[in-house]
């Protein structure tokens, strides 16, 4: 299964949200992520576009791997996520084993976000509103997507990018966007 994802950063998110309203968007509570991004002295992460990472949601925790992007105009790749014991202990001892296995702590990515869903021609698509510590606001639109369903799902995005008025793509992660200032 892979992660098809367009992300755009947004001057004013509210614009975003009353249009998904009025498409007859769902949404959910917002909630705060923080996500630890891990680097490996033999696999460097950042050469390779992958990423692996610790995701805090209040008490529940995940370890997530993000395989390359697989073209040139998505985020479109391999994701991998699996829950881990729940709590601050959860995290700190999965964070433990990494070390011990050599892995190196990168960054803390920490953001508010927002999440919709919306049936947009025939599949649905998640759509996140997120303000990023020291970068600003985002919309990140995604949909699942098997290996031949590629193309099609790109549109779909496409599609409903157009209808919200969002034009500059950004691919970068936000992890990237960090490291970049």
């Amino acid at each position: 299964m892979y992660e098809v994802e367009q992300k755009y950063p947004v001057s004013n998110p509210t614009n975003v949200q009353r249009q998904l309203e009025l498409l007859g968007a769902v949404r959910s509570p917002t909630i705060v992520q923080i996500d630890t991004y891990y680097d490996h002295p033999a696999h460097r992460f950042a050469k390779t576009d992958e990423a692996l990472r610790i995701r805090r949601i209040g008490e529940r925790n995940y370890v997530t791997y993000k395989g390359p992007k697989i073209d040139q105009t998505t985020k479109t790749r391999r994701e991998i996520e699996l829950p881990l014991a729940d709590g601050e202990p959860g995290a700190a001892q999965f964070a433990e084993l990494l070390v011990a296995l050599g892995f190196t702590p990168v960054a803390d990515v920490r953001k508010r976000r927002t999440r919709w869903t919306l049936d947009w021609q025939g599949h649905a698509i998640s759509i996140a509103a997120d303000h990023v510590n020291d970068l600003g606001s985002f919309i990140e639109l995604e949909i699942e997507a098997d290996e031949d369903q590629l193309a099609a799902a790109k549109e779909r995005l496409a599609s409903l990018a157009k209808e919200l008025h969002l034009t500059r793509s950004e691919r970068r992660s936000y992890l990237e966007l960090l490291r970049a200032q």
